[in-house]
């Protein structure tokens, strides 16, 4: 199949503008799955020092599957969406127990590995077998949309088929990988979604919505929903140098991650709540200090709201599940970015 205009002035730009990273220089399907689980949802910048920490602590998919998951979590700990280090160690501990420590060599085989969806399936196809699969990332929807100047919803079914099929459409089957790696840059330096540099772009000169001068509608994508409002009051029991957390176990944010006994509400407690719920957990209990907070975080679907208080006990909290810690040994265990938030302020444990 012959390169199309669009392919030929995208692959000469690359060659001349190619953006850096680490793991282009990797074809190992290991590398590149794990740069594009780390890179799922992320911003590069902030990717870029867990993909490195994460290859010298895992050189191989075998290192990691013998990791055990508190190892993995805290070595995640602050990059958030924590079901893709869970989903990371699970397939890692698959493809060596079960496949022989060899990654898939086909897209649909990739696609059965758990928290490989399309997009990350394709990377793995085109990046590591070159393979004929178009990447469609944010940067590649907004870049097509604009090309076409095509108002198609790109969070809808509908949106993403219409991409991914012209993505595939204008690939060049011969150079898969540095196509899809072209178009994502493309997208990420030049097509950028405010004050893109059009002047500069290798194919401007095809480009529907700079010709309609309608560059900034697009592309549509529909609005976020809503986010629920969680408030979380924790505390830090202390008997002497002893304190107590819990691992969270249950299916919700943080799963696999550790916290601090905790009052959750959808509302703001009142002081006469907190009380009784001491009173209830801690019978002798003194507050050593303050309230602490808020601390807030944004999730996807929810904000969650925290507080801490530091609580002085003579015997174990009445809670179940308590690991009952020393203070000092807090740093090696993964905790939610809120809680290690508190934990480096001045005012947290020591």
């Amino acid at each position: 199949m012959a390169k199309s205009p669009f392919s030929k002035k995208l692959l000469r730009w690359q060659a001349t503008y190619d953006r850096k990273m680490p793991w282009k220089d990797r074809t190992d399907a290991y590398a590149i799955w794990l740069s594009e689980i780390i890179l799922q949802q992320t911003r590069v910048e902030q990717g870029l020092p867990y993909y490195l920490r994460f290859l010298d602590t895992f050189p191989t998919v075998q290192d990691l599957a013998q990791a055990d998951e508190k190892t993995v979590m805290k070595l995640w700990e602050g990059l958030g969406y924590y079901s893709r280090a869970r989903h990371l160690h699970f397939t890692a501990r698959y493809i060596a127990e079960e496949l022989g420590g060899l990654f898939p060599d086909n897209y649909k085989d990739l696609l059965k590995l758990k928290g490989v969806g399309p997009y990350t399936a394709a990377a793995i196809a085109s990046f590591a077998y070159g393979l004929p699969h178009a990447v469609v990332d944010g940067n590649v929807f907004r870049v097509l949309a604009r090309y076409t100047a095509d108002f198609t919803d790109i969070s809808s079914t509908v949106g993403r088929q219409t991409f991914t099929q012209l993505a595939n459409q204008l690939l060049d089957p011969a150079q898969a990988g540095a196509f899809n790696q072209a178009l994502m840059d493309l997208g990420a330096l030049v097509c950028k979604p405010t004050n893109p540099t059009c002047s500069i772009c290798p194919v401007q000169e095809g480009c529907r919505a700079l010709a309609q001068n309608i560059i900034g509608d697009l592309p549509v994508k529909s609005k976020k929903i809503k986010r629920q409002t969680r408030y979380f009051y924790f505390f830090i029991f202390r008997k002497g140098r002893q304190t107590w957390i819990q691992k969270r176990d249950q299916k919700d944010i943080w799963q696999s991650l550790y916290e601090f006994p905790k009052l959750e509400s959808n509302r703001a407690i009142t002081q006469k709540e907190l009380k009784a719920y001491l009173s209830t957990v801690a019978p002798q209990y003194l507050l050593q200090k303050p309230m602490q907070g808020p601390f807030t975080q944004l999730l996807t679907h929810q904000k969650i709201i925290g507080h801490f208080f530091e609580v002085k006990v003579t015997k174990a909290p009445r809670i179940d599940r308590l690991l009952p810690i020393h203070e000092d040994r807090l740093a090696e265990y993964p905790f939610p970015k809120m809680i290690k938030k508190y934990l480096d302020t001045a005012s947290a444990i020591g």
